[in-house]
């Protein structure tokens, strides 16, 4: 049988496959490449055995992120050709940031991989996808080109044929200028960009138009956001943050991943004054010591870090916060690694994300001297994660007994269940009917597992005491102290 082309089968429904990897901002991204694929006429299929197009979304942060790009092609080559002996063509596409750092490297390493493009291309992707099928050997896109790709792909679909969930990430901000010496971020995603307000606005009515009720708003540095706004100056986050909390349908705002310096008093006002930010904060502090921040430039030390959490207290008693955390730097010592562990202590966080420093090309942290030995990175980050998950535990412990408001997102594994999420982002499970999806309800919290709460919708007339205590206050009771 003869294969046929992309080209040629105009007539037919063609379909796109993607797998995505790391960031809430790449799953926002492989959404918009399925937008920017649909005029096309390619539908989404979670299937690659199905798929005349595959998209590997990739992120660059995890150690060997690479090597597992390069085994996952491996892995659709072979569904390639199963397929081709079928007489269908499929297509290979490495997308996202290993793609801007590797380039024309993927092609060279791996023959099968028909496409390569960065986190600013994706807009192009139809016109990629025709160079690719006129027959001139692999395309690969890691320029960052001039244009904003935003003001190039089409608008998010409100159509019932494309229907999102119940709650949706919003990119607003892309790149980096901070240029911390372990982070290839402004390598891959370029320098600070924000959209503009009236972009994100629409963009927010649609999702919403579309079933969404809650938004996260998305950006590598997100609260550095400076997006020009209808009356022709820049606006901050927390302006923005104001502006789509008056749009009506819209009843939750997140937004991550912020930077510590750029947590202004607006920002952190704006925690008191708007019910719908919700009281929980992703804040990466990465250490506790003020020489390792120096060494990895950061540009803040503990002292304003404590100043930020202690402001944000005072303006929301109930805030839970996350953050990021670095073991096994360049250069730290026990010393160092003991300030860390006194800062958890004396913070207290309700979730947190912790890793082994592990080098990536191009980094300047990469030939830093006084490496740590792997034995010592793996023993501090379990000195280190044994203490976040004891935090964890008591800050899940403290909800027990008091009503959460949820937004209920989809039915649970067991028939007669529906699972949302509180205003700290933990999944909650009810007994309940699939009317309650896309809605905000009082639970009464009962019980709690390793990653989730369990309770039951609280009675309308019952008297129960709201969640509204100071969450450092409940961790410094329990693990944290």
């Amino acid at each position: 049988m003869t294969q046929t082309t992309l080209k040629d089968e105009q007539d037919a429904v063609r379909k796109v496959f993607v797998k995505t990897y790391g960031c809430q901002m790449n799953v926002y991204d492989s959404m918009r490449m399925t937008d920017a694929l649909a005029p096309a006429g390619f539908v989404e299929t979670t299937d690659p055995e199905d798929a005349d197009l595959i998209l590997l979304n990739t992120c660059h942060i995890r150690e060997k992120a690479a090597e597992k790009v390069y085994s996952e092609v491996g892995r659709m080559r072979k569904v390639r050709e199963t397929r081709a002996e079928a007489g269908k063509r499929t297509l290979i596409g490495v997308a996202g940031c290993v793609a801007q750092a590797e380039g024309e490297e993927i092609v060279r390493r791996s023959p099968a991989v028909d496409l390569v493009f960065g986190p600013q291309s994706y807009h192009r992707l139809p016109a990629l996808i025709a160079a690719s099928e006129a027959g001139t050997g692999p395309v690969v896109d890691t320029e960052f080109p001039a244009e904003d790709k935003f003001n190039h792909l089409p608008k998010v679909d409100a159509s019932p044929q494309r229907r999102r969930s119940i709650t949706a990430f919003l990119t607003v901000q892309e790149g980096c200028d901070k240029f911390c010496t372990f982070c290839v971020v402004p390598y891959t995603r370029g320098a600070e960009m924000s959209r503009p307000v009236s972009a994100v606005l629409d963009e927010a009515r649609r999702l919403i138009d579309a079933g969404v009720r809650e938004i996260m708003l998305l950006g590598q540095n997100v609260n550095a956001y400076h997006g020009l706004g209808p009356d022709g100056r820049e606006w901050g986050l927390a302006a923005l943050l104001e502006a789509l909390a008056r749009i009506d349908g819209l009843e939750r705002l997140r937004y991550t991943t912020s930077h510590p310096r750029d947590m202004d008093d607006a920002l952190i006002t704006a925690h008191r004054d708007l019910d719908k930010l919700m009281p929980y904060l992703h804040l990466p502090v990465q250490s506790g010591s003020d020489r390792i921040l120096d060494l990895m430039n950061r540009r803040h030390d503990r002292a304003l870090f404590f100043g930020i959490i202690e402001r944000l207290r005072d303006m929301r008693p109930d805030l839970a916060l996350s953050s990021d955390f670095i073991v096994g730097f360049p250069g730290e010592t026990d010393a160092d690694f003991a300030q860390t562990m006194d800062l958890v202590r004396e913070i207290g966080f309700a979730q947190a994300y912790s890793f082994k420093y592990s080098p990536r090309p191009g980094t300047p942290a990469e030939t830093m001297d006084q490496q740590v030995p792997e034995t010592v990175k793996t023993e501090r980050l379990h000195a280190l994660q044994a203490l976040l998950a004891e935090q964890q535990g008591a800050f899940a412990d403290s909800l027990v007994g008091t009503r959460l408001s949820v937004l209920f997102e989809k039915l649970g594994r067991k028939p007669g269940q529906v699972v949302g999420r509180s205003p700290y982002l933990q999944p909650v499970h009810i007994e309940g009917d699939t009317n309650l999806i896309g809605e905000i309800a009082d639970v009464t919290i009962t019980a709690t597992g390793r990653n989730s709460l369990f309770g039951q919708l609280t009675p309308p007339d019952r008297n129960l005491m709201p969640r509204s205590v100071s969450v450092s206050a409940q961790l410094a009771a329990g693990a944290g102290s």
